[in-house]
C-alpha cells in the first residue's frame, strides 16, 4: 500500500446497522488496496501538478487529503452502475472526477472545464494513474456534446444552471444494477446556507426532488460539519433538507 495516512484512520465512522437505505455510509472501508493506492498516487499528482497550476489553493495543501478527496468520495456513498456515464462539470483540478474513476472503473467519467491548462493536468493525470474511463473535454458546460445519466459537481455553479446543464444532456434507463444505486440526475457536494440556491431551482422545474445529505455522520470529521451531498432527481413533488 502507498504510503501515507491510511484512510481508515482518517475518516471513518463505526458501521452503521440502521436498515434504512436513505442514510449514506462511508465509502472509504469499501475501497481496495489497489483503489487505495491509486488515490495516494493521485494525492501526490495533485501536489506535483499545483507547483505550476493552481488546483487548490497552496494553503489548503496539507489537508488536501481530506479536504479535496476525501470530500469527493462522498459521491461514492452510493453506487454508480456500471456502464453508466458521469460528467463533473468545471472540473478544474479533476475533483470529483478523478477519485470517481478511481471508485468506479466500469463508469464513463467526463471531465468538463473551460480553463484549457487545467484540462489538460487533468489528461495527465489521468493517463499517468492509468484511468482508461477517465474523459476530459476543455469547453463550457453548454457546449459538452455527450450524454450523461449523472451529472456531479464541487461547488463550482448555483444548483439551477447545474440542473439546466444536466438537463440538456441527461439520459433517462439507466444499464441494470444491483444494490442501492444513486437514481439518475444531479449530485452536488456544496456548502453553507443552501435555500436560495434550492429556491431558484423549484422556481426553474417545481417538480424536483431535492435532497441534502449531511456529511459530517459519514465521515464522523467535524471539518464536513456545514457540508452536504445535495440530490437532485426528476419526477418527484417531494423535497427535504
Amino acid at each position: 500500500m502507498a504510503a501515507g495516512v491510511p484512510i481508515s484512520n482518517e475518516a471513518s465512522i463505526p458501521p452503521d446497522m440502521s436498515p434504512d437505505p436513505d442514510v449514506l455510509r462511508s465509502p472509504l472501508n469499501a475501497l481496495t488496496d489497489a483503489q487505495t493506492d491509486q488515490l495516494h498516487a493521485l494525492r501526490d499528482q495533485l501536489l506535483h501538478f499545483n507547483r505550476r497550476i493552481n488546483l487548490v489553493s497552496r494553503e489548503d495543501e496539507a489537508h488536501l487529503w481530506t479536504h479535496h478527496l476525501v470530500h469527493c468520495l462522498a459521491l461514492a456513498a452510493r453506487p454508480f452502475p456500471a456502464g453508466s456515464v458521469v460528467v463533473d462539470w468545471g472540473t478544474g483540478g479533476g475533483l470529483p472526477a478523478l477519485p470517481l474513476a478511481i471508485c468506479f472503473p466500469a463508469v464513463e467519467v467526463h471531465a468538463v472545464d473551460a480553463v484549457g491548462k487545467k484540462i489538460r493536468a487533468v489528461r495527465a493525470m489521468g493517463r499517468r494513474l492509468g484511468l482508461d474511463n477517465l474523459h476530459p473535454w476543455h469547453g463550457r458546460a453548454e457546449q459538452w456534446p455527450g450524454r450523461a445519466h449523472y451529472s456531479v459537481s464541487r461547488a463550482t455553479a448555483p444548483l439551477s444552471d447545474l440542473w439546466r446543464w444536466h438537463r440538456r444532456v441527461r439520459v433517462g434507463e439507466l444499464p441494470k444494477s444491483e444494490g442501492a444505486s444513486w437514481q439518475p440526475g444531479l449530485l452536488c457536494l456544496k456548502g453553507g446556507d443552501l435555500r436560495a440556491e434550492i429556491a431558484d431551482l423549484k422556481a426553474l422545474e417545481p417538480a424536483l426532488a431535492v435532497t441534502q445529505h449531511p456529511l459530517e455522520p459519514v465521515f464522523g470529521d467535524a471539518y464536513f460539519a456545514e457540508k452536504v451531498l445535495v440530490e437532485v432527481r426528476s419526477g418527484d413533488t417531494s423535497a427535504t433538507g
